[in-house]
């Protein structure tokens, strides 16, 4: 069975750094896109960042750009997301995505087309 396990989380001042790890298991993992979703208290789960199993294609939600970095190590199937300049606003619980098509990269942002997920991590910016 899939499983996707993040850790990184954590508590850290505004402008500061957190990198984000995603370990997964029970799929060929360099043929599925992986995302990163996000969601605050009171808040629907909203999309960071979507990369392509090979690694050659990424997006990222306008909120983000430039701050954040989504990367993948296939021969490690580890999923990472490097997170610069942090805001408060950025306080949520982060959760990796495994898409439900194989070899696919279509509409990275939408959550539907995510099959598996993990138990989320929490981030906290402190302003």
């Amino acid at each position: 069975q899939v499983q996707l396990v993040e850790s990184g989380g954590g508590l850290v001042q505004t402008g500061g750094s957190l990198r984000l790890s995603c370990a997964a298991s029970g799929r060929t993992f360099s043929s599925y896109a992986m995302a990163w979703f996000r969601q605050a208290p009171g808040k629907e789960r909203e999309f960071v960042a979507a990369i392509s199993g090979s690694g050659a294609r990424t997006d990222y939600a306008d909120s983000v750009k430039g701050r954040f970095t989504i990367s993948r190590i296939n021969t490690k199937n580890t999923l990472y997301l490097q997170m610069n300049s942090l805001k408060p606003e950025d306080t949520a619980v982060y959760y990796c995505a495994s898409a439900l098509r194989y070899n696919s990269y279509s509409s990275p942002a939408s959550p539907t087309n995510y099959a598996y997920w993990g138990q989320g991590t929490q981030v906290t910016v402190s302003s």
